[in-house]
């Protein structure tokens, strides 16, 4: 974000315009408060090698409606009137989904008073990009995860020990198979892989876990690392949240010990300091920013996101990358029948159909198992199905 930020303000100060830092957010326009810092070309000539921001952040969303209130956009129109006050006639928003929605609405609204530049920024990297463009900070955010899981993978052999990982991604897995296929994880496992228009059940999670440490146990690797993306919890049943201490249940049962431990990474990734990919992108983006209200400003338009693509600068309209039935931005899933998700999927230790129909391969998985072949069979034959 500091990269955008520098990037951005050097352009526009270059351009002969003033620029404000906005801080936290909307969280201060929304109520009326005007939190802002002029910045200058010296204040921001060095930050963009800095993890997190020096406008801070916040989750405060104008969009939000107050269905009791005479006015239920209150939140938008007071974010709008204290702009107004600001006599700020281009905005630069960076943010996911939630502050694109926000920028396309706060355009909209506007009337033609504000024109609105949207860079798109998200560790999950679930915005509709065209042509699978990374959104900024998953590149920093997976290089600093896959430093992280190297060393549980590391630790998981020196002491016999199970890991499982949680990654951000409220909706889309691409971080947890982004880290997980570059660590070389045991496996990776993601909430796409299930079909979307149900609950994933928790008895089917375990299997899977449990089926790939057994399958690791025959092949005389009693440990790993599973990591796991955080929209499988979300889509869990309430009841259905205990899935470390499910495991060890199942191995117990056998009068086997293992040890799994719980761990999750989220916001040790999210103000790492950028890596050269992020900091050559994000500076791309910011320069693009300006450059584009530079054009809105003349021609009218309310605004749009910024995107990057084979090094150009292309501007997708507030609206075309929304969802027609829900009206909020799209979500980018992983593309579970692509040919990178293949790739990452053969590289994971998991019980496949050739484990169940060859029988030298069976035979040590089921005896890790305690059960015998046929039984083994029966009772884990359903995973290899889709």
């Amino acid at each position: 974000m500091n990269s955008v930020i520098s990037a951005a303000t050097i352009e526009a100060r270059n351009s002969g315009w003033d620029v404000l830092g906005i801080m936290d957010g909307f969280e201060h326009l929304i109520e009326g408060r005007i939190e802002a810092r002029p910045l200058s070309i010296t204040d921001v000539s060095r930050i963009h090698v800095l993890g997190g921001s020096i406008l801070r952040t916040s989750r405060a969303n104008p969009t939000v409606r107050d269905e009791r209130a005479a006015d239920p956009d209150w939140r938008l129109h007071a974010s709008l009137e204290s702009l107004r006050k600001l006599e700020i006639d281009a905005l630069v928003t960076i943010g996911g989904d939630d502050t694109a929605f926000s920028a396309s609405r706060l355009a909209a609204v506007a009337g033609g008073t504000l024109r609105v530049a949207h860079v798109p920024k998200t560790i999950d990297n679930d915005l509709p990009l065209p042509g699978g463009t990374p959104t900024f900070g998953f590149e920093t955010a997976r290089s600093v995860g896959v430093q992280l899981v190297n060393n549980l993978m590391t630790d998981a052999m020196t002491t016999q020990r199970w890991y499982l990982v949680v990654a951000m991604g409220r909706s889309a897995g691409h971080l947890a198979v982004g880290i997980g296929k570059s660590a070389g994880a045991t496996l990776s496992i993601i909430a796409e892989e299930f079909p979307g228009d149900e609950p994933i059940r928790l008895s089917r999670l375990v299997d899977v876990l449990e089926t790939s440490m057994l399958k690791r146990i025959a092949h005389g690797r009693p440990f790993g690392v599973a990591v796991l993306a955080e929209g499988i919890g979300l889509r869990l049943p309430e009841e259905d949240r205990l899935l470390a201490k499910l495991v060890k249940e199942r191995f117990r049962e056998r009068g086997k010990k293992i040890t799994v431990e719980g761990k999750n990474i989220g916001y040790e990734l999210r103000c790492a300091p950028p890596i050269p990919f992020d900091i050559e992108y994000t500076r791309d983006l910011g320069y693009s920013a300006v450059d584009y209200l530079r054009q809105v400003l003349k021609s009218g338009e309310p605004g749009g996101m910024i995107t990057i693509q084979d090094g150009h600068m292309v501007a997708l309209p507030f609206g075309s990358f929304n969802d027609p039935e829900t009206g909020r931005v799209r979500i980018r899933l992983v593309n579970v029948e692509s040919s990178s998700y293949r790739v990452a999927r053969e590289y994971m230790i998991r019980l496949n159909r050739e484990d169940l129909e060859d029988p030298d391969k069976l035979r040590p998985i089921a005896a890790a198992s305690g059960l015998a072949p046929e039984a083994f069979r029966d009772r884990y034959g359903y995973l290899t199905e889709d």
